[in-house]
């Protein structure tokens, strides 16, 4: 059979990993870096990516190591905030640095090759490579947001996960593993700030109820991280050169907290035309082209309803009457949640 070769060890790579492996293809898994490690990342699986573990068989090992189950969710945006909605389905809370670890865990398990501390050498088309290496810098457009993120103590959340609308974006809160708290936010710089800790950023403006949620909070420093160059432009798996999985197709606005679980169904989508690659039953170019319609086909209509809610939770209208009434909307709060997942 014919290896594939996946650069990234992330969710994206190291899930296909594992499907490959259950078929007994031959994988190899290049990472730049080493496990475990945080990220900056909302950890909050929920829509279709549970159905993906289930099916791998993945989930019990998140609940052996101690998958929050978030039921509840709450919106806050300047002086008004929705009131506490229960999620149509418990979403899976988990920490990347157990995550990523457990992944990579169970990938060598099934007898996968993981190579780490490695770059894979730069091969655009290359036959029987996937890019899983996530986000990345597109050079035709501006580099304006950024991605920040640490772990907390003793915050008083009033629901499994609130987001909170501020001056610069929004940032998440939601209760994972070990009883802490993950605080992650997609900010963008204003002028004229000189704050260089951009920790404090993530405690929210003074006077909103972030600010008060995080007042007591015990920030451990040991798991910040941060991220820059994030573009959030929608781009079609189709226009990629590579075989692609993951955000290194696209990243969906965190607001929709289903990035995870598009990391995870991509993966998914693209074992069995790879596995017929390796197998001899079809030849790259078709395999490749199967995986990027795939995607397109799952994805789309997802990544452009999630574009409706990102310009709304960047724009000034949450602060008016309007806001009011979307975040005290249910027919608004369900249509969104289903349209982006």
């Amino acid at each position: 059979m014919k290896r594939i070769d996946i650069i990234g060890g992330g969710l994206a790579g190291l899930t296909l990993g594992i499907g490959l492996r259950r078929l007994d293809i031959p994988v190899r898994v290049f990472e730049a870096g080493q496990y475990p490690r945080h990220r900056v990342c909302g950890e909050f699986i929920s829509g279709r990516g549970r159905a993906v573990l289930e099916e791998l068989g993945l989930r019990p090992l998140l609940e052996k190591a101690g998958a929050f189950e978030a039921r509840t969710v709450r919106f806050f945006a300047g002086n008004h905030h929705s009131p506490v909605r229960h999620l149509p389905e418990p979403a899976l809370c988990l920490s990347r640095y157990k995550l990523d670890a457990l992944l990579a865990s169970e990938f060598e398990r099934t007898g996968g090759e993981l190579v780490l501390n490695t770059r894979y050498p730069p091969q655009p088309g290359a036959e029987g490579v996937v890019n899983a290496s996530g986000r990345r810098l597109r050079a035709a457009e501006p580099a304006r947001w950024f991605g920040v993120k640490v772990h907390a103590r003793n915050v008083p959340l009033s629901a499994d996960l609130e987001m909170h609308v501020c001056r610069s974006g929004y940032i998440g809160a939601n209760r994972i593993d070990s009883g802490e708290i993950n605080v992650c936010g997609l900010l963008q710089a204003r002028p004229g700030d000189t704050t260089r800790s951009k920790i404090h950023w993530l405690r929210g403006d003074k006077g909103t109820a972030l600010q008060e949620r995080l007042r007591g909070a015990e920030l451990r420093e040991e798991t910040f991280c941060a991220v820059g160059g994030i573009s959030l432009k929608a781009h079609a798996a189709r226009d990629e050169r590579d075989c692609c999985i993951g955000d290194a197709i696209t990243m969906i606005p965190p607001v929709t907290g289903n990035g995870m679980s598009m990391a995870f169904e991509s993966a998914k989508v693209a074992v069995q035309p790879l596995a017929d690659y390796a197998r001899g039953a079809m030849n790259w170019d078709t395999a490749r082209s199967e995986v990027a319609r795939r995607c397109d086909a799952a994805f789309a209509r997802r990544l452009a309803w999630a574009r409706v809610l990102q310009w709304l939770m960047v724009s000034d209208r949450l602060s008016g009457a309007l806001g009011v009434w979307l975040l005290n909307s249910e027919w608004f709060w369900k249509l969104m949640f289903a349209r982006t997942r």
